[in-house]
């Protein structure tokens, strides 16, 4: 039974970090696609800061404390949030910008457990220091499956729960983010109707002071 046993703890304790490392990758590579083009500081390795923690700006003499689960936003977004619907995305285009694919539950805003880790990867990635007060405009994506006016309103409640996330989890000023339902109207794949294309449903992030 040793001989079974021993190496199978061993390779469970091995895969652990390498997890760790693989998620810090991912933050990592999101810092560099949204932090303004003037940030030269370098990427430094956080934890997540636990739910209702204070606000406060990341230093390099503080580290907040990992949190050990992420429980899932509240069913409405903040009245804060200012959604922007004037913004064409052309204007966007040279700014620094990301995007995610965040799997939601089908018809609806409700994130799904894949979601909630990629929140929690976006979530550190704007509040990396390197950020500073920058502000993020989070639009919301669809494919071209359903009714055209369905999935408008569908793409702005999902950007809307992704910044609800990001303020109650990560304690990012409201203020700090805007969002914006595009709908099927910017497939990033292009297709004919009714077409379930996982990569158009997808969260678009711009940092707007980049």
């Amino acid at each position: 039974m040793r001989r079974v046993i021993i190496p199978a703890l061993a390779v469970v304790m091995l895969a652990a970090p390498v997890h760790a490392q693989a998620d810090q990758q991912a933050v990592d590579a999101l810092i560099g696609q949204l932090r303004p083009r003037s940030a030269t500081a370098p990427i430094v390795q956080r934890g997540l800061p636990k739910p209702g923690a204070p606000i406060a700006q990341p230093s390099p003499t503080q580290q907040a404390s990992a949190s050990q689960a992420v429980a899932p936003p509240r069913a409405t977004a903040p009245a804060a949030v200012a959604t922007t619907t004037a913004a064409p995305a052309a204007a966007a285009d040279s700014r620094p910008s990301a995007n995610m694919n965040i799997l939601f539950v089908t018809g609806s805003a409700e994130l799904t457990p894949s979601a909630v880790q990629a929140l929690r990867t976006l979530g550190q990635a704007l509040t990396h220091e390197s950020m500073g007060q920058s502000r993020f405009l989070i639009e919301g994506h669809t494919d071209s499956v359903g009714d055209r006016t369905m999935n408008q309103e569908l793409s702005e409640r999902r950007a809307a729960t992704v910044a609800g996330f990001l303020i109650e989890q990560f304690r990012l000023p409201a203020e700090r983010l805007s969002t914006r339902g595009v709908g099927e109207g910017q497939l990033m794949i292009p297709t004919a109707d009714n077409v379930p294309e996982p990569r158009n449903r997808r969260v678009h992030i711009v940092n707007l002071d980049g």
